[in-house]
């Protein structure tokens, strides 16, 4: 699955202010940032990043998924601690 489908597919079904993406094979890694994980337990927000991509999960087009979450306020403490590379 292409990475930028994932990326669009994701901002359309949970309404993110930031997705990013990245693969290794069919190993991908999901950081999801929206205001839709407020006050939603870790494993309410994984689920939440997991539903639209069943089907590509289902079909193998996509093996194993790592997972980040983060409001729009955890992901900008986030960004000072930890800055990209």
């Amino acid at each position: 699955m292409d990475l930028q489908q994932i990326e669009q597919l994701l901002t359309e079904q949970l309404q993110l202010s930031e997705v990013y993406v990245k693969a290794d094979g069919s190993h991908y890694a999901v950081t999801a940032v929206g205001s839709c994980f407020a006050d939603v337990s870790r494993v309410k927000q994984q689920q939440m990043v997991y539903a639209p991509l069943m089907q590509a999960i289902a079909d193998g087009s996509i093996h194993a998924l790592s997972i980040k979450t983060f409001t729009p306020e955890q992901w900008r403490r986030e960004k000072l601690l930890n800055p990209p590379l």
